[in-house]
């Protein structure tokens, strides 16, 4: 399938941007592509990073919610409608697919990060190393409760932002103040009385 040029999807995005911060939700990503005389394009949606913060503050452990189908479904029309209004996507027919990023999409930004806060999260380091764990904290840096040796072991790791190079969302169905975590200190302590097991 082609894609077409990234004039059409800069257009694009400049054109839905604004009608999605009025239902406080922020632009993820536009893809338009070809296959043959039919286009597609895809946008994806999240809560804003306003909403975000207050989703952190109201909900104590848990993380945040995802959008709702009704959320969706208005996003889709409002991005629909300005499109409508807009020439960016021309006179040809086209299909618009609204959605949001799903859990698989590779979190590569710090906000897409801190939309992911107190979840499980498999995290690619500069290095080439592979850490799982609970996202902590999203800031200046970024800071997981990674997994240890044995289950319920646990230890807070702090990295540098030019040090992680991607995360992906895993599917957990434990709750997250359910969780048995065991802290095993931080990773300059290897003092083995400091370990917990859960």
């Amino acid at each position: 399938m082609a894609r077409p040029a990234s004039g059409t999807q800069d257009a694009v995005r400049d054109a839905v941007a604004p009608v999605l911060e009025g239902l406080g939700l922020r632009l993820d990503d536009v893809v338009v592509s070809t296959a043959g005389s039919r286009r597609l394009l895809r946008v994806a949606v999240d809560l804003s990073e306003d909403a975000v913060e207050q989703a952190l503050a109201e909900n104590g452990s848990s993380p945040v919610p995802g959008l709702s189908l009704d959320a969706v479904a208005e996003a889709s029309r409002a991005v629909s409608q300005a499109l409508d209004e807009s020439d960016v996507m021309g006179e040809a027919a086209y299909v618009l697919e609204v959605s949001t990023p799903g859990v698989e999409r590779a979190l590569t930004t710090p906000a897409q990060f801190r939309r992911n806060v107190r979840r499980k999260v498999a995290l690619t380091l500069a290095d080439g190393t592979q850490v799982t764990g609970r996202l902590e904290d999203v800031g200046d840096r970024l800071t997981v409760r990674a997994e240890g040796p044995k289950k319920g072991m646990t230890s807070t790791r702090t990295y540098a932002w030019p040090d992680v190079v991607s995360g992906v969302v895993q599917v957990d169905f434990s709750r997250v103040d359910d969780a048995p975590l065991g802290d095993v200190g931080d990773d300059d302590d290897t003092d083995d009385d400091d370990q917990t097991e859960g």
